[in-house]
């Protein structure tokens, strides 16, 4: 039995309890973390004791970007990266005057030094005036971060320290917007590192100090100014008495000579967002520190007191440093040694530069010094302008004394590079392209064999108690040679160093770019950690990370060649390496970075295979190349089995995977580079797999300078779990001096649950061939958000058959190209929508030889697209003309979209075995129920999901069904649609299908329905939920309708999310015929449910008797009888489905009722309907 924890003792990111419940509800998740990881909270459960502390309706909530169909928040969350997880979110806020809204932690105890809280959040420019992140403790309330933007359209990460906090505190979150600002902000993944005091222990390890509360610190953590301990006895004068210290709190102290410094407090400090917004020792806004106040161009420098010879001991140095907001200033501690006999030289000990955040990071620095020397400190600006503080760079040992200048060439104005007559100016340094004779602006750009002292510009940016350095290979841990075997070279080599804070070491490039589209990086590295540890490779672009590259597991220790692609970016872009390795456990365990070079780089660098434009992937992307415009990329894999590949089906192709990793920019681009047009008309042909339940937009688009894109091809929502062809058509202006380019864009949807693969692309010249239309008075349309037949804003076909542009009896043309004859019957099928107001006739023709007609359809329209088929048959060359005759009405129009042609016969309406597809089945996502789609796929197909090995058709893994993943789903309601095309009104038909489910436990239980879907609602006819079968069931449902309705298959999930697929086959829909009950015969299962609700069973006496039956005996007859559906919305009366009318501009109606699965026979209930809404009378469809 566990003792009751004492209340200093919960949420003090110790776990305390065997369970670690000490820390639940302490703004992360109370489970015990693994060693080296945080505590964390994604707001996927709860809100982990966060609490909005909000005073006005401008205020925080726990929400998700599924539960809203539109909005300026995020689309999906951080932690899954899809609308199905959960953040705290800021809505938007109609108020006229400012209001602030503020998120506020639990309270928490005892922080560590090196606590750090990480979290990110969701903010775009323009929402919100201010975001700022504030710790309270005491009577203090510090602003540890503030920002007025601009931010970025995606999740972006903020950083910041604590510093050690005695006792409680709280940190607060806010967001302030004013009248001119919608207010939506996100935070997800608020994560604390670092943040535990380390625990009483009976014995502390070999070479660790034991505090006076029984913790353990090392030996370097004594007398450094900061309670590692937790009791402050590791600072006490006892131990540390024999210790020179100064804080500054009072004055400079010993060090009183100072030329540029000043001391000053961050209360008393500038409105600048870079200046110290507490100080190290007291960890307030109050305490004192010393700051450079130098002007540009001007040394600072602090020195001193005269020391005596250190002897053959090491005098050791312990500062605290700030680098912030400059990328253009340099921190640098000299060693000045004194008396004749000595160097007059001053000796580089360390030189920090770059930028490191808002913290206070320590360093030290050993001494050994055989005459009297002095130390000093000194801030010299390198750049142009001044934004803030300063950055960092590897502690090197004084072996050798190295000169040091403050006056650099007085040539150029100050942060241009001089070389002979020229001045560049910054924007044009590491451009990729050479402006000095010798190339002086390119030569600290990444490119080096770190032989130079400069180590191409690489800088150290670390930390933490790691270290990038350029060091001799002899005296690292690694080969013993650099990357050429030379022992007596340099690589750049991952070093013990004494920093607080983070504990990866990180070493960053100048800024650079822009880069062309074939821009590779070229290295050697090695790298050996056991049994945890990365070396990789970031890009850094704003506030954007891209991993690039990272290195096997673990190396053998040997040097080895790699090359990372790089692609075109924009300027300003830094490349970063970051490493982390456990330096403590004896062995090689290091890592090194050798022979790097940037390759074809320049904006303006062309290659041979910039030109191919046809591709199959197999060797590389030949002229295809990522566009770095978001984290979401195309990556060039190979196939992980047979099928997955188009070309050999073991092949190479382009993939976009939005899971891996996770991304949050809502496109990727696969871009060629500048082509010149060879005739006036080009043919791009490729292959193409979207699939997915949630997968978004594939869009081809052609790109000239100067204009807008134009949007040559798109396909939405998934397209089953094959490959398919695609055309289309590039139109020219034989201009050499024009070029174009061709993009690939993806847009994801907020989910992204699915991939994306292009596969072959083929240029040739355009001729007879596929897809080609000749417009009569038929012209392209996209409506602002009005959807194509695709349901998503897209374009179609639109004639106009008003009076003033097509008269009354006028007819307006499509004509296709001509096409090849055809072996076999094929069934040509298309969307077609008609106006409200009646537009005439749509009459579809055949021409071979001579023409015929063999669609006709005529009258008033509606809201829907409706599906023509017609089955064409061509023993010679033969074209198709779509004819819009005109009524002569006004506002009337006929639309056309979604042509295509398939082999084999047209499925009757309502019907499909789904071997060549969907047929007229509509899976794409309907908004209000989450945005998920049913997909379509064969059993030997590879997939992502599981599937039913065999379908019904064919009863072989080659057949192919329609089917829908449950686990995409969250607990609660959401749903998924398969619907039919529109259908006529019917007094009797008969719908027959097969389904398979396959769930693994009993508390998990997905659910098919079948819906009738018209203007007055959703009639529920059918359904049944199912654990693990791993047959096929047959079904058999009665259908009525006294109006034109759509089938619906609707899938959801009645338990918690689990790897589940319901499948579907053999969907046949009977009109005009009674359901007949088919003969049972072995090895098949039947399930039928006629469930139609007579219109003509009423009166009032059989209500009475229902009413009395319900009342008394209910309880007792559901017991017995049972019912084959029941749903889980249905509360009040158990065994009772609901049957839903919601359409838009409709009441909401509820009709309940039963049917008994032993004898069929029907209920009939007493229906309370105040109003109905009717569509317009359905057209009229002649087949010819």
């Amino acid at each position: 039995m566990e003792l009751p924890v004492p209340s200093k003792a919960t949420c003090n990111f110790v776990c305390d309890c065997r369970d670690c419940s000490d820390e639940a509800q302490c703004g992360h998740h109370g489970a015990l973390p693994i060693p080296g990881t945080p505590f964390t909270c994604g707001f996927e459960q709860d809100t982990c004791g966060w609490q909005d502390i909000s005073t006005s309706g401008y205020s925080w909530l726990r929400d998700r970007a599924g539960a809203m169909l539109e909005g300026p928040g995020p689309h999906s969350d951080h932690t899954l990266g899809t609308d199905l997880g959960w953040y705290m979110a800021v809505g938007t806020h109609r108020g006229k005057e400012a209001s602030t809204a503020a998120l506020r932690s639990p309270v928490l105890q005892e922080a560590a030094p090196t606590c750090e809280l990480r979290l990110w959040y969701h903010a775009a420019s323009g929402d919100v005036a201010e975001l700022r992140l504030e710790l309270t403790h005491g009577t203090e309330t510090l602003t540890l971060w503030k920002s007025a933007g601009p931010w970025g359209p995606s999740w972006q990460e903020l950083v910041v320290t604590t510093g050690r906090i005695q006792g409680d505190f709280q940190v607060t979150f806010s967001a302030t917007r004013n009248a001119t600002h919608k207010g939506a902000v996100a935070v997800d993944d608020v994560e604390f590192w670092g943040c535990g005091l380390p625990a009483p222990q009976a014995s502390c390890p070999l070479g660790h100090h034991q505090c006076q509360n029984k913790a353990c610190i090392e030996p370097h953590q004594l007398c450094d100014r900061e309670d590692n301990c937790g009791d402050g006895s590791d600072e006490d004068l006892l131990t540390c008495g024999h210790h020179m210290a100064t804080d500054f709190q009072s004055g400079l102290g010993s060090w009183n000579h100072s030329e540029g410094w000043t001391r000053n407090h961050s209360a008393g400090g500038p409105e600048d967002r870079a200046w110290p917004n507490r100080d190290h020792s007291w960890n307030s806004a109050q305490g004192m520190f010393l700051v450079s106040v130098a002007k540009s161009g001007t040394p600072a420098v602090l020195s001193s007191p005269e020391f005596q010879a250190s002897g053959s001991h090491n005098c050791s140095l312990i500062f605290y440093y700030y680098l912030h907001g400059s990328e253009v200033g340099c921190l640098q501690l000299l060693l000045q040694m004194q008396g004749p006999s000595a160097p007059q030289d001053p000796v580089l000990l360390r030189r920090h530069c770059g930028e490191l955040g808002a913290v206070w990071v320590r360093d030290r620095v050993d001494i050994r010094s055989a005459h009297p020397f002095q130390v000093r400190l000194a801030r010299w600006w390198l750049g142009v302008k001044r934004s803030g503080s300063l950055p960092t760079r590897p502690w090197v040992q004084a072996l050798q004394p190295q000169p040091s200048s403050f006056h650099p060439q007085e040539v150029c104005e100050l942060g241009y590079l001089s070389c002979g007559d020229l001045c560049v100016p910054p924007e044009q340094l590491c451009d990729f392209q050479e402006q000095c004779p010798e190339g002086e602006d390119e030569q600290e750009c990444g490119t080096t064999d770190f032989e130079a002292a400069t180590a191409g510009g690489w800088e150290d940016a670390s930390v933490g108690q790691l270290q990038w350095q350029r060091a001799a290979a002899q005296e690292s841990r690694g080969p013993g040679r650099d990357a050429r075997g030379a022992a007596a070279g340099h690589f750049l080599s991952l070093q013990k160093a004494w920093g607080q804070l983070r504990p990866e070491a990180r070493a960053l490039t100048s800024p650079l770019g822009p880069s062309g589209p074939n821009c590779e990086l070229h290295m050697a590295y090695y790298f050996h950690s056991h049994p945890q540890g990365f070396l990789a490779l970031v890009v850094l672009q704003g506030s954007s990370r891209e991993l690039v590259w990272q290195a096997p597991s673990s190396s053998t220790g040997d040097w080895t060649v790699d090359k990372i692609f790089l692609g075109a970016r924009h300027r300003p872009f830094r490349l970063e390496f970051v490493s982390l390795v456990d330096w403590d456990i004896p062995g090689q365990q290091g890592a090194g970075v050798d022979n790097v070079t940037m390759r074809d780089c320049s904006p303006t660098a062309t290659t041979e295979k910039d030109q191919e434009v046809s591709c199959n992937f197999e060797r590389n992307t030949c002229g295809w190349h990522m566009g770095h415009f978001t984290d979401a990329h195309w990556r060039r894999i190979q196939s992980h089995g047979p099928g997955y590949d188009h070309t050999t089906g073991q092949g190479f192709f382009m993939l976009l995977d939005p899971t891996k990793p996770p991304a949050s920019g809502r496109a990727a681009h696969l871009l060629t580079g500048p082509q010149t047009p060879a005739t006036p008309k080009e043919c791009l042909s490729f292959w193409y797999h979207l699939y997915g339940p949630q997968i978004g937009t594939l869009r081809l688009i052609m790109r000239r300078d100067g204009e807008e894109d134009t949007l040559l091809w798109s396909r939405s929502g998934t397209h089953g779990n094959r490959w398919h062809q695609a055309w289309a058509t590039l139109h020219h202006q034989l201009d050499p001096s024009t070029k174009y380019q061709v993009s690939l864009v993806c847009c994801l949807r907020a989910s992204g649950m699915g991939t994306m693969a292009p596969w072959g692309w083929t240029m040739w010249l355009c001729g007879p061939g596929p897809a080609g239309l000749a417009r009569g008075g038929w012209r392209t349309s996209a409506r602002g958000r009005q959807t194509d037949a695709g349901h998503s804003p897209g374009h179609y076909m639109v004639v106009d058959t008003s009076p003033v542009a097509l008269p009354q009896g006028h007819v307006a043309s499509l004509t296709s190209e001509e096409h090849q004859p055809l072996a076999q019957p094929t069934c040509l099928s298309f969307w077609y929508h008609l106006s409200l107001h009646n537009p005439g006739t749509l009459r579809v023709h055949m021409e071979e030889g001579k023409r015929r007609q063999v669609f006709s359809v005529y009258g008033h329209g509606g809201l829907a697209w409706r599906l023509g088929s017609v089955d064409v048959q061509a023993g010679q060359a033969w074209r198709v003309v779509f004819e819009a005759l005109a009524a002569g009405m006004e506002h009337s129009y006929i639309a056309l979209d979604d042509l295509s042609l398939q082999d084999g016969p047209c499925p009757r309406p309502g019907s499909c075995d789904f071997e060549s597809g969907l047929c007229g089945w509509s899976c794409l996502a309907w908004p209000g129920l989450g945005r998920y789609s049913w997909d379509w796929s064969g059993g030997d197909t590879p997939s992502r999901y599981p599937l039913p090995t065999v379908d019904h058709t064919l009863g072989t893994e080659a057949g192919h069904f329609a089917f829908f993943e449950t686990s995409v789903l969250g607990p609660g309601g959401q749903a998924a649609w398969l619907r039919s095309e529109p259908l006529p009104a019917t007094t009797a038909s008969c719908l027959r299908f097969w389904y398979h489910m396959g769930f693994p436990e009993h508390f998990y239980k997905g659910e098919l329905r079948v819906l009738l879907s018209s203007a007055q609602g959703q009639l529920a006819v059918w359904g049944t939920g199912g654990h693990l079968r791993h047959q096929w069931l047959e079904v058999q449902v009665e259908v009525t309708s006294t109006e034109e309705f759509q089938i619906v298959f609707e899938a959801t999930l009645g338990g918690q999310p689990a790897l589940g697929p319901i499948a579907l086959d053999d969907v046949e829909y009977l009109a005009g015929q009674h359901c007949q009950q088919p003969a049972l015969s072995q090895g098949k299962h039947w399930v039928a449910a006629s469930m139609m609700v007579p219109a003509l069973v009423g009166g009032a006496l059989l209500f009475l008797i229902l009413l009395v039956l319900l009342g008394l005996g209910g309880r007792h007859w559901l017991q017995k009888g049972g019912c084959p559906f029941r749903s889980n919305k249905d509360v009040a009366a158990p065994g009772f489905d609901n049957i839903l009318f919601n359409a838009v501009g409709a009441p909401r109606v509820t009709l309940s009722w039963c049917n008994s699965s032993v004898s069929r026979s029907s209920l009939a209930v007493f229906l309370v309907i105040e109003c109905c809404l009717f569509w317009p009378a359905a057209p009229v469809v002649q087949y010819e």
